[in-house]
């Protein structure tokens, strides 16, 4: 598989055999690495990008308009902070001075360890990479709507790349929204109110990465890019109280996760396309997730203002809060 994608990436590569294995075997454990320390981050992105689209089920009147701004705070789990590694699990490095260690997910801390190896009898030393080194990970966005004939209503939302103790964030995206209870007179005289939603958002998340000085150069590893495409489905119900509507939420959502290096490239791509073909490896760890959660979300009007607070829970919990103006 190595030797293929050095043929096909256009480079020229005169190595010797052992350095071609080592190479490989390099790659193998990067990839392998790569799985379990960014995984967990992605994961929680799909939490982030779920909640709080919908703000009210009830129906508008049409070209009504929705600005808000929203303020997300998740909390990092502990049990998504770190995992082990043991020499066992690798095929080209060794820990340092340890026959096992416990380091940090991107979600994680500072701990740190090295890990060693050889590439046709010239060492590599790479230090793992740190975490976030956050308990709670914020992130401001906005988000419009405008409502349209027969009860749709269109919603975008949009962040820009929000900076990190050690890495990016950035979501955007576009729903669907439909009101049901207009079906049911019964329920609207009651200020009771149904909506159905489709959305599609897409999440980027990046964190630094491995990477050193060999004696082939810079090894051109320091950027781990997650991307996640998610289809989301939700169903909703509120009530109002006044000027208070409480709403509650059944979500489900399918994402498809995609892991590249984003950053540039190192020396050694001169001799070695290393980052090209640990591109064509990490196509292993695609996958996609379902997922179900729940949402509770409660809306104050202050004349043409709404506050609005939400928590969505599932494996995860995800806090949102929101002021909204309507035109």
């Amino acid at each position: 598989m190595i030797g293929i994608c050095l043929i096909f990436s256009g480079k020229s590569f005169s190595q010797s055999p052992q350095a071609i294995q080592d190479i490989g075997l390099f790659l193998e454990d990067a990839t392998y690495f790569s799985e379990k320390y960014i995984t967990p981050a992605t994961d929680v992105a799909v939490y982030q990008a779920s909640s709080s689209w919908m703000t009210s089920p009830k129906k508008r009147k049409l070209f009504d308009v929705t600005l808000s701004l929203h303020s997300n705070l998740f909390f990092v789990p502990k049990r998504d902070r770190s995992f082990e590694i043991k020499n066992a699990d690798f095929s080209f490095f060794t820990i340092e001075n340890n026959t096992s260690a416990t380091v940090a997910t991107a979600l994680g801390n500072d701990n740190q360890y090295y890990l060693v190896g050889q590439i046709d009898g010239n060492q590599v030393r790479i230090e793992t990479p740190k975490g976030v080194n956050q308990e709670t990970i914020y992130y401001p966005y906005l988000q419009g709507s405008i409502s349209l004939w027969k009860g749709f209503e269109v919603i975008a939302k949009y962040s820009t790349k929000v900076k990190l103790k050690r890495g990016d964030y950035q979501v955007y995206g576009f729903g669907l929204k439909h009101n049901l209870s207009q079906y049911f007179k019964t329920l609207e005289a009651k200020k009771i109110h149904l909506a159905g939603l489709v959305a599609y958002s897409k999440e980027e998340i990046s964190f630094g990465f491995l990477d050193t000085n060999t004696s082939y150069g810079n090894l051109g590893i320091n950027k781990l890019t997650g991307e996640v495409n998610t289809w989301q489905f939700q169903l909703s119900a509120s009530k109002e109280w006044k000027k208070f509507e409480l709403m509650t939420s059944i979500i489900t959502n399918q994402s498809d996760f995609k892991y590249y290096l984003s950053g540039p490239k190192g020396e050694i791509e001169k001799t070695i396309p290393v980052q090209y073909v640990l591109n064509e490896k990490l196509k292993d760890i695609y996958k996609s997730k379902f997922n179900a959660l729940g949402e509770i979300a409660g809306r104050y009007q202050i004349s043409k203002f709404y506050i609005q607070t939400s928590i969505a829970f599932g494996k995860f919990v995800n806090s949102n809060l929101s002021v909204q103006y309507e035109f």
